[in-house]
């Protein structure tokens, strides 16, 4: 399946955030009932829209015939503003949310985050009522979950065990303590980047929404 990459630009009431569309020529299966909202790493860490885990995770769904947006978070790129700690990155996501349910009207929606996106994603998920949540190496012990709210939908976490950033046994605990429908995926050899171990995260991934 030949997947269209898209520039845009989507025009919010906080400024505007630069974007890109992976966009299957062809929505012709059952998983195009949804489409898919991806958040990059740190923004002050060299996080954007084209890290190729975030490049990954949009590019699987978008072969799998479901429109994926990955977009850059305040500050960064040319989306405006400044970074926020979290908290305005989520008034980021749900702009972009809401550009695309307005394109895509009826679709369920798929969040999926890598590092510091995933934590963006998981807050603002019970607001976005995305029906798959995806996590990649969610920041445990690097920002506060304290005021988290329980994702209500099946959710995945993916971490590797050998992650120099976030402690493998920290996520695997806290995951433990979450009362949701919650998966806990490892990769065995992974570092915090996937780094060889890309084509295993685009296996997983696949596996969970397929």
């Amino acid at each position: 399946m030949r997947i269209e990459s898209k520039k845009l630009i989507i025009e919010t009431k906080n400024g505007n955030i630069e974007a890109l569309l992976d966009k299957p020529n062809e929505i012709n299966n059952e998983l195009s009932d949804y489409i898919a909202v991806c958040c990059h790493p740190h923004s002050l860490h060299g996080g954007t829209l084209t890290n190729k885990v975030v490049y990954t995770l949009s590019r699987t769904f978008a072969g799998r015939a479901i429109p994926s947006i990955r977009f850059n978070f305040r500050g960064v790129g040319n989306s405006e503003g400044e970074y926020d700690d979290g908290l305005g990155e989520q008034d980021d996501l749900r702009n972009v949310v809401n550009w695309m349910q307005e394109r895509y009207p009826n679709k369920q929606l798929i969040l999926g985050g890598f590092s510091f996106g995933a934590f963006v994603s998981i807050m603002a998920s019970n607001q976005l009522n995305p029906q798959i949540l995806i996590s990649i190496a969610p920041p445990i012990g690097r920002f506060d979950f304290t005021a988290m709210k329980t994702p209500r939908c099946p959710w995945t976490v993916i971490q590797g065990d050998e992650d120099e950033l976030v402690n493998c046994s920290d996520v695997e605990e806290w995951v433990t303590q979450q009362p949701s429908d919650l998966s806990f995926v490892k990769l065995v050899g992974a570092s915090h980047f996937f780094h060889g171990k890309l084509v295993e995260l685009k296996s997983k991934i696949e596996s969970i929404i397929s």
